[in-house]
């Protein structure tokens, strides 16, 4: 499960891992000391001059077996390396105010090194959840594996405040929820005895968003069949990215359905596996369900783009072209290639269960359905503006994205891994502004983002994901058939909505990784 909190009505963070912040960094501040270490307004030395160079060097071997490059540095040489590094690849460098390296904490002064300025519309250019740092090995543990501590139950806060109401979202297969039959659509009514509602907001949090493994639990669970208690014990849940395959007959062909909820490395091969069972069973349609992925691996999202189009709509054709800052308008500052743009990816690229270079299997399809939310986001968004840019007939049904056109090179210094805006990513139309998210085109004026044809649909929790009665689901259907938005009348669940308040009332508050569209400098290579 991801780590989450109640929102602030119900109580505090639990500590960095729930709030964006992250490990390293600690140690006294040291005074400016002249020379390389001092501070001279406008003046950056490149961030070379200070990387690896920590408050507490690491000892030992990193996740590949390589002596971690760590030497004697402190907080000062953290926090240059930071500066610099932020002049050199942030996207809005110019309009980062310049402060004090030597006045911070290390990971209070990341935080102030971003843009404060709006768009056009009132958004916020890098909006909350898009600039963070989390510890190096609890990246590396999700976004090479998704594992990541919980239940493998993910919670959805509809009411953060008494009366309170949480329930269960989604629930992996195999974990210690799904063994305790916990089902889509749950009430949590107690948590270790104490109400919902209660006061003792401490125990709440503790039981529902754990942090580590071997923590036990008991739940009080209510649904239609009644009320009754389980109890949990808390371990690394690795996530199911490709969660859900179905094929739903229709009179007029096969429909395919996908839940797809991580663009992490593991999703290659469950993909891969999807696209092969629907193409065996001759799918006339694809609906892809991303209302619950936030994104990840930008590699990822250019392979199922090219699976669902297939080659003859993208072969020679932009995936995604990376925009930086204006310092790098040919070259890519990470890499030092030429910049180019990227194409959709037809042969896999990480190679776990099939060799890297193994041709993809496709859909050859013009049209594809996706089901969004405001949890749609980053490399989620990229497969619905890069298929859009070569002229694949995207249907929306749901409710608004996120809207994250940036992403990001993720790097590792002193054992925090920071994550800061550094590109804007647009399609084969050299289109990328949809920073207000990409909306159904019947969604009310006041809530609309960059309009996809397609139907304004809430979220469902009466019916389990994949059932062709779940209120997206059969939208997408109806549509498919009459193209028109017929909502069908909404379970005793129905009218809950995956939209709310930025406190995150009413929609999944998860990890800030989760959301995210990265590259990595090996992915896309010639």
């Amino acid at each position: 499960m991801e780590i989450k909190k109640l929102v602030s009505a119900l109580a505090a963070c639990l500590g960095l891992a729930a709030c964006g912040g992250g490990g390293g960094g600690s140690g006294t501040i040291d005074p400016p000391a002249g020379g390389s270490n001092g501070w001279t307004p406008g003046v950056f030395l490149p961030s070379s001059s200070f990387k690896n160079q920590c408050a507490n060097p690491r000892t030992g071997r990193d996740s590949n077996g390589q002596p971690f490059p760590d030497t004697q540095g402190s907080v000062l040489t953290e926090n240059n390396w930071l500066r610099s590094w932020t002049n050199e690849l942030y996207l809005w460098y110019d309009e980062v105010v310049d402060r004090n390296p030597a006045n911070f904490a290390t990971l209070d002064y990341f935080d102030l090194l971003k843009t404060t300025q709006t768009t056009a519309s009132g958004t916020p250019k890098d909006k909350p959840g898009f600039h963070f740092t989390r510890p190096t090995d609890e990246w590396e543990a999700f976004s090479q594996s998704g594992v990541s501590p919980g239940y493998g139950a993910t919670f959805l806060i509809l009411s953060g405040a008494p009366p309170r109401e949480v329930v269960v979202l989604l629930v992996e297969p195999g974990s210690p929820a799904a063994a305790q039959g916990l089902l889509r659509g749950d009430e949590i009514i107690s948590v270790d005895g104490f109400s919902i509602d209660s006061s003792n907001t401490n125990a709440l949090n503790a039981g529902l968003f754990p942090t580590n493994s071997n923590q036990s639990h008991m739940f009080g669970i209510r649904n239609s069949s009644g009320t009754r208690n389980v109890t949990m014990v808390s371990g690394q849940i690795a996530s199911t990215p490709v969660h859900t395959v179905d094929v739903i007959p229709t009179a007029s062909g096969n429909v395919g359905y996908v839940l797809f909820n991580d663009h992490i490395l593991p999703a290659e091969d469950g993909l891969f596996d999807a696209i092969n069972t629907l193409k065996t069973a001759n799918v006339q349609d694809l609906v892809l369900d991303v209302r619950y992925n936030g994104g990840g691996s930008l590699a990822i999202a250019s392979e199922l783009a090219y699976m669902i189009a297939g080659s003859a709509q993208t072969a020679g054709r932009t995936f995604e072209r990376l925009v930086w800052n204006k310092k790098h308008p040919t070259t890519n500052p990470v890499t030092g290639a030429p910049l180019a743009p990227m194409p959709f990816a037809d042969k896999t690229i990480f190679g776990l269960s099939r060799p890297a270079g193994t041709p993809l299997p496709t859909l050859n399809l013009s049209r594809v359905y996706v089901l969004t939310s405001d949890s749609t986001c980053s490399a989620s968004e990229s497969i619905i503006n890069s298929l859009r840019g070569v002229d694949v007939e995207v249907i929306q049904i749901g409710t608004t994205t996120c809207g994250k056109p940036f992403g990001f090179y993720d790097f590792d210094n002193c054992g925090t891994t920071y994550f800061s805006i550094q590109f804007q990513g647009v399609n084969q139309k050299d289109f990328g502004d949809y920073i207000d998210g990409f909306s159904p085109a019947n969604t009310p004026a006041s809530d609309r983002g960059t309009p996809v044809p397609g139907c304004a649909v809430e979220d469902d929790l009466g019916h389990q994901l994949g059932d062709p009665n779940e209120r997206m689901l059969s939208v997408a259907l109806a549509y498919r058939m009459s193209g028109t938005c017929a909502l069908p009348p909404p379970t005793s669940m129905g009218q809950n909505k995956m939209t709310g308040p930025a406190e995150g009332i009413g929609k999944i508050v998860r990890a800030p990784y989760r959301e995210i569209r990265r590259v990595r400098p090996e992915d896309f290579t010639p």
